[in-house]
């Protein structure tokens, strides 16, 4: 049973993390309401991030853009390839190259080589599969830049998994430039974030409370552009799925999305499922299973999914504020000692916890 209302998720306002001197009583009561809702549900609602509604409308108009207006040889030319893989496709196809320099990863993009690394580009409806079932939408993921030994960046094609530059389409014009703006933007709320989530961990000096701060100084941050056409009429449409139950398998997601009601669905501690229906404005935000891992399980990582039976094409951009690539997770001492003293999880290397994921992502 899925009640479709959202009253169950809190709103927090981290504006006293972001703005220049706030007083310290403003902060503390955005890290106690970070903390109820961290061990309540796992999500909430983000206010006070201070990205105009402007950006955020154009995010998602130009990721409507690409699905509905693109054509097939144009997504092609940006779709995920294996990592190893090479091809060639038409200079005029695709923009290819990380953050920043546009002008000269568009003159490289005129090789007419394009690689895959397993992980970056365009998926196209049913690609992406959570817990062997196919997934019901088309989706575009960016990663932050690959830093190959010495800062080096990405050196190919071929290219390993995860190593490759981004794939930017070339429509809707402007498309690269609004989501770079936008990266450096939603980057800055999720360290104001983390660093709202170390204090509300209950830690004293600035130095552990900002644990998660250092973790993420250079996220490996992923960012998709998601399109959800309505499930198929038919057999199987009750039991289908446009993106199948799971946790996220990082630090933070900072899901903006389009005024669609119930699709986003979040599951509570006794099983039942709440929509989380979009607020104006607002970012949903959840924690993620390394968040899980650092409090020894005090804050768990919560099972969600998307169902959308309507007639509209839903469109969402979640930005994962990850840990860096080479991040070791391990439970925290003091959280270790607030769930009975027992260390439930082993250390991981955020990087490698990523690519066992990423290779269980697609068929």
């Amino acid at each position: 049973m899925t009640t479709n209302t959202s009253a169950a998720l809190p709103i927090i306002d981290i504006s006293p993390y972001l703005l220049p001197n706030t007083n310290k009583a403003a902060r503390t009561a955005t890290a106690h309401a970070l903390a109820r809702a961290c061990h309540d549900t796992g999500f909430f609602y983000l206010t006070g991030h201070g990205i105009p509604d402007s950006t955020l409308q154009s995010i998602l108009t130009l990721a409507r853009r690409f699905f509905l207006e693109a054509s097939d040889e144009e997504k092609n030319a940006i779709r995920r390839r294996d990592a190893g893989v090479v091809e060639t496709v038409s200079q005029q196809q695709a923009v290819v190259g990380g953050t920043g320099g546009g002008e000269e990863k568009e003159a490289a993009a005129a090789a007419a080589f394009v690689g895959g690394d397993g992980a970056r580009g365009y998926q196209r409806i049913g690609e992406n599969v959570t817990k062997g079932q196919r997934d019901w939408h088309e989706a575009v993921d960016f990663y932050a830049e690959w830093e190959g030994e010495g800062g080096s960046g990405s050196s190919g094609p071929p290219y390993e998994l995860l190593q490759g530059p981004n794939l930017w389409p070339r429509h809707p014009p402007g498309l690269r430039e609004e989501y770079e703006r936008y990266v450096g933007l939603v980057e800055g709320v999720g360290t104001a974030v983390v660093r709202a989530m170390g204090e509300a961990l209950g830690f004293e000096g600035e130095e552990e409370a900002d644990v998660f701060v250092r973790a993420t100084r250079k996220s490996f941050w992923v960012m998709r552009l998601i399109g959800y056409p309505g499930l198929p009429e038919g057999e199987g449409r009750e039991e289908g799925f446009s993106c199948g139950e799971h946790t996220d398998y990082g630090c933070v997601t900072l899901l903006l999305a389009d005024s669609t009601p119930n699709a986003l669905q979040v599951q509570r501690k006794d099983g039942s499922w709440i929509s989380a229906d979009p607020i104006p404005g607002a970012f949903v935000v959840n924690i993620g299973d390394m968040i899980e891992r650092w409090t020894n399980g005090l804050w768990k990582s919560t099972n969600h999914r998307v169902i959308h039976r309507g007639a509209n094409y839903r469109v969402s951009v979640p930005f994962f504020f990850e840990p860096d690539f080479n991040a070791r997770i391990k439970p925290l001492a003091k959280c270790i000692a607030e769930t009975g003293g027992k260390e439930k999880y082993d250390e991981v290397v955020y990087g490698e916890h990523l690519l066992a994921k990423v290779k269980g992502n697609f068929y």
